[in-house]
């Protein structure tokens, strides 16, 4: 793949992100559980809902960690976000791509990594629901299959909150145009031309 294209893809992926406005927020209870919720499936001390933005990574809910957000170099979920679903890292120390990352060889010292993507429906990855710990660890198929079914019902969450505020903003336009009538008929449409 050439460098033009994989920009590109990393453009549409940032923008696909920014649709659902989460970044930088503040955190939220629907968000805390599933957090809680996978660590406790995984039986991990740490655990994030994790958003990929450009140059770092937001938590928009964690377990175990207390911060909210990490520079992207040092970050497992830049990896994940490599792969089709998931990504299961059993001891760091003897995976390749994490030699040298300061948060395996120094302070926390993480050991285990596991993180299910979360993919918009036309299948960019903006981030993941993952687990870690301190020590090598291992997930059964009903751990693996949690987690996916938690990054799923992440997405979810996202996409109602994306189509409750996109409805928000769509009545407040509508309210601003009869608003501003006064002796004419309005006609007004939406981008795709279609009268609304």
């Amino acid at each position: 793949m050439d460098l033009s294209r994989i920009r590109e893809d990393e453009a549409a992926r940032l923008r696909a992100l920014d649709r659902y406005c989460l970044v930088d927020t503040p955190r939220e209870q629907d968000f805390d559980e599933i957090a809680e919720a996978a660590a406790e499936l995984c039986g991990t001390p740490i655990a994030v809902v994790n958003l990929v933005g450009d140059g770092r990574q937001f938590f928009k809910a964690e377990v175990g960690l207390g911060i909210r957000q990490t520079p992207i170099e040092t970050s497992f979920c830049r990896q994940a976000i490599l792969q089709q679903d998931f990504l299961h890292v059993p001891d760091a120390t003897r995976d390749p791509r994490f030699q040298g990352n300061p948060l395996v060889t120094g302070e926390p010292g993480l050991r285990f990594y596991a993180g299910a993507l979360l993919k918009t429906a036309d299948g960019h990855p903006i981030g993941t629901v993952c687990v870690l710990d301190t020590k090598p660890h291992q997930l059964s198929d009903r751990q693996r299959a949690g987690l996916l079914r938690l990054a799923r019902q992440t997405m979810a969450q996202m996409e109602l909150r994306r189509s409750l505020r996109e409805q928000a903003e769509q009545r407040l336009l509508h309210a601003r145009i009869l608003d501003s009538a006064t002796d004419y008929a309005i006609v007004a449409m939406d981008p795709e031309g279609r009268v609304t």
